[in-house]
């Protein structure tokens, strides 16, 4: 089985007030295992980055000015997610955008019959408590420590850790760390934060890394790309 958790970093929060996708991460799994398989694009939103926005992702005017738009990268995107479930975390917002942004190249929207809500199994599993990735992170003991702003692609790799404990559990030491995750295709690298981490957070990083074990998925052969 197949399955494929989404996320998104948007302008705004509204795709029918103009705002738009700006970056599209994705992350395989099978049979509620990381393949190490992902998709990940930034993207041209042809609008400016207002503030409160950039303050979430980091994503510049200028660095987005030199991305892909969204048509250009189409194909691809739905050859990765084929006809697969989607795992998302409050999945009406990332299909919302990603089906505006179908829609204006006179593509097919996704039907939301396609997406698992992580906010909604998180409600049903435990009501009442938060129901943010943060929050569902720090419950389940996924490490937060390379979360400094947001990023569809690392988001989209805690999910997965995520949703695989509220269906059930991990398996014992599976962690989804940036190192573990390999890109189907080359993609430009984030643009530096306006903020550089201190010399402590870069300590605490290395430590952090050095506990890691080599993960499964990382021991079989690469595929193409």
């Amino acid at each position: 089985m197949r399955e494929v958790v989404l996320d998104t970093e948007t302008t705004g929060l509204d795709p029918l007030a103009g705002h738009r996708v700006v970056e599209i991460g994705c992350v395989e799994l099978r049979n509620h295992l990381p393949t190490g398989e992902v998709f990940q694009r930034y993207l041209n939103p042809e609008r400016e980055m207002p503030g409160a926005a950039f303050d979430v992702h980091g994503l510049s005017d200028a660095f987005l000015r030199e991305q892909r738009l969204f048509g250009e990268i189409a194909d691809e995107f739905l050859s990765f997610i084929g006809d697969d479930p989607l795992i998302a975390h409050n999945a009406e917002f990332d299909l919302g955008f990603v089906n505006a942004e179908l829609r204006r190249i006179d593509c097919a929207p996704l039907p939301s019959s396609r997406a698992i809500d992580t906010i909604k199994l998180a409600r049903r599993k435990f009501p009442g408590a938060p129901a943010s990735l943060d929050a569902l992170c720090r419950r389940f003991g996924v490490d937060l420590s390379g979360r400094q702003k947001h990023g569809a692609l690392l988001d989209s790799a805690l999910l997965a850790e995520v949703y695989l404990e509220l269906i059930g559990g991990r398996q014992p030491g599976l962690v989804l760390t940036a190192s573990a995750l390999r890109p189907s295709v080359a993609y430009a690298p984030r643009p530096a934060r306006r903020h550089a981490a201190s010399a402590a957070e870069l300590a605490a990083h290395a430590a952090f890394v050095a506990t890691l074990t080599e993960p499964i998925w990382n021991r079989t052969e690469p595929g193409p790309g």
